[in-house]
């Protein structure tokens, strides 16, 4: 419980601290959104790293997804993820119906316009860590009513497998020119 208490104040800081460096314009705003996004993309990257030191590789991005569903989002929220929606083609849905990081905000409209600025850091979290897992993605989020959030990440490709690929056609490269 305070472990949950202390995060929470930490990024509430986080936040108070990047608005008041900020400017007014909306140029100042979105540097600042890419500053706690590229925090977060840090600590995720330390965090799976971390946490994936001693576990076996994932075949394939969806076993990378549900890791983070369940083992990543349990050590920060202390919560697993509420629902994990997939279209099977790289787009993945996170649903957290009662975020952490939301549920000290008010409900009024004025929060709903604010929330992307208290999901930047989540955003990063998310895609440092399947970074380091080797999915490119992109990460956005959502707020549909306080305190749920949506994380959207549509995810490129997955680096082992590409790499893999590579490696067997070079080597089919190699095979049919010293042979031939």
């Amino acid at each position: 419980m305070a472990d949950e208490t202390l995060f929470a104040l930490l990024h509430m800081e986080m936040i108070s601290h990047a608005q008041k460096s900020a400017g007014h314009d909306d140029e100042d705003q979105s540097k600042h959104i890419r500053i706690l996004e590229s925090m977060g993309f840090r600590v995720g990257q330390g965090l799976i790293e971390r946490l994936t030191k001693d576990s076996p590789s994932f075949k394939d991005d969806l076993d990378v997804v549900k890791f983070v569903c369940k083992d990543f989002w349990t050590i920060i929220f202390k919560k697993q993820i509420d629902n994990l929606r997939t279209n099977h083609q790289g787009t993945y849905v996170l649903q957290d119906n009662r975020f952490l990081l939301l549920t000290q905000l008010s409900c009024t409209k004025q929060y709903l316009e604010e929330a992307p600025k208290f999901l930047a850091y989540t955003c990063g979290l998310i895609k440092g860590g399947l970074s380091n897992l080797g999915i490119n993605c992109t990460v956005s989020a959502e707020v549909p009513i306080m305190p749920t959030c949506e994380l959207f990440f549509f995810s490129f490709f997955f680096l082992h497998q590409s790499v893999h690929v590579v490696c067997l056609v070079f080597i089919c490269f190699l095979f049919f020119f010293l042979f031939v």
